[in-house]
């Protein structure tokens, strides 16, 4: 399952491209529309996270959840040129019981799509419905291979939920003959790095067609974090001369804030998933268009600011 290539997606990445570049010279000048727009299904989470800033809110499944008028205005206004919708920013989308409707409405506009989830909620009928309505991705996150490591960062899930989740999704995909791919995600953390081997050995017979091993982001990380793995290479922090971690230093400049946009589940729209605070919002999808707001002053001025890593947040990111 792959993004419908038309001669409008074709020349919108070309000036995307091409914008980017310009602006490693200084230049910022938009022309073109988002190349990927991450749409956010739920804005609540069953789960606890340490690090989450989700997992630290109330949890009330009545609230949060993006109605489809909002989801159906993003789709009208991106759909023509852009060639990835993501279905998750920081809650859990499974969530929001309209979701494989919205996969469905994506992906017969022909954008690739993809879900990233806890799997708490994903039962046998669930994944049968995310893959009969054409989902190209879904990331399963799993911080471990037994109860104990999972539970340790995954507070409040059930391990035995996600391996049952993976099942589901495979038994689905080879018995309705699907192209989906299913990824499964685990954190990098002191609580699991034991096991990180057994991951690559394993991941194939929990019924994943790729692992990705991937560092974690941390809050208030300056005097070490009990989450930071003991092999520092596979940390997104170095410890400096000081004695204080910082985060590891990454070349200037951000394809992301010129390709894409993330879109919350009241409609406003902001610049990056790092954005979680929502103190960057270019404006509301419900009040103007998509090319307004992807265009405005507020994203042309966070664009140049963000290519001297002025912003918090980019200051934080590991892109």
């Amino acid at each position: 399952m792959s993004v419908e290539l038309t001669k409008y997606r074709l020349s919108n990445a070309f000036r995307c491209y091409w914008n980017y570049a310009l602006s490693r010279f200084g230049l910022v000048r938009i022309s073109h529309m988002p190349l990927f727009v991450s749409v956010e299904p739920a804005a609540v989470c069953q789960l606890r996270c340490p690090e989450c800033p989700v997992g630290q809110k109330s949890y009330s499944p009545k609230d949060g959840l993006m109605p489809l008028e909002v989801f159906r205005r993003v789709l009208m206004e991106a759909r023509e040129k852009a060639w990835v919708m993501q279905f998750y920013f920081q809650g859990e989308p499974l969530l929001n019981q309209d979701l494989p409707h919205m996969i469905q409405e994506a992906h017969e506009a022909g954008l690739y799509t993809i879900v990233s989830t806890n799997a708490q909620a994903l039962t046998e009928k669930m994944a049968d419905d995310l893959v009969r309505a054409g989902l190209s991705k879904i990331i399963v996150s799993m911080d471990g291979l037994t109860a104990e490591s999972y539970g340790a960062y995954r507070v409040g899930g059930d391990i035995e939920k996600c391996k049952a989740a993976l099942r589901y999704l495979r038994s689905a995909k080879e018995r309705l003959h699907a192209r989906m791919t299913i990824e499964l995600q685990c954190l990098r953390l002191r609580t699991n790095e034991q096991e990180w081997k057994a991951f690559k050995k394993e991941y194939k017979r929990l019924g994943a067609d790729r692992l990705a091993l991937k560092t974690a982001q941390l809050y208030n990380y300056s005097n070490g974090h009990p989450l930071m793995p003991s092999d520092m290479r596979y940390s997104r922090y170095v410890k400096g001369e000081d004695g204080l971690f910082r985060r590891r230093r990454l070349g200037k400049g951000c394809l992301r804030v010129w390709s894409g946009i993330v879109v919350t589940t009241n409609g406003d729209v902001l610049p990056c998933c790092y954005d979680k605070a929502h103190e960057h919002a270019y404006g509301n999808i419900m009040d103007a268009s998509l090319e307004t707001l992807f265009t405005n002053d507020k994203a042309v001025a966070f664009r140049k600011a963000a290519l001297s890593e002025q912003p918090y947040i980019c200051k934080e990111c590991y892109r």
